[in-house]
């Protein structure tokens, strides 16, 4: 499992408990504090799952919409302490394949990247298994 996990949190404090829980598990992970070298990072690490922190960072349907049309395959996670995001609506329908709430359960997220690691994508950029 060489490819890591990007995640993006401001709080600085819970992203480095996510990423110890991911190298306890043996993932790779790479810790941001703001989107502002995510595409750089996503292009240079080949990662195979965002994690981002729909709380803490400036996201919207714009900019999930154009991070999802630069990275087709790549799998988008949701973390929030909130139920509801209007900024994200069609965000939450098409292009975050989870949102888990905060702070997340351990085990649904190892199911849930354990599942995106198990149905690696084709050349074509579609999920081999079905969409999530």
């Amino acid at each position: 499992m060489d490819r890591p996990i990007v995640v993006v949190d401001a709080d600085k404090n819970q992203c480095e408990k996510l990423c110890v829980l991911l190298r306890q598990e043996n993932y790779r992970a790479v810790e941001l504090h703001s989107l502002l070298n995510l595409k750089k990072i996503v292009q240079e690490t080949s990662c195979r799952v965002v994690i981002l922190d729909l709380d803490s960072l400036p996201v919207d349907d714009r900019f999930i919409k154009e991070f999802r049309r630069q990275n087709p395959g790549l799998p988008v996670m949701g973390l929030s302490s909130r139920s509801f995001h209007p900024e994200l609506e069609q965000a939450m329908s098409k292009d975050i394949c989870v949102c888990l709430s905060k702070p997340p359960d351990p085990e649904e997220l190892l199911y849930c990247i354990r599942s995106f690691c198990e149905n690696e994508h084709d050349s074509s950029g579609a999920p081999k298994g079905g969409e999530f």
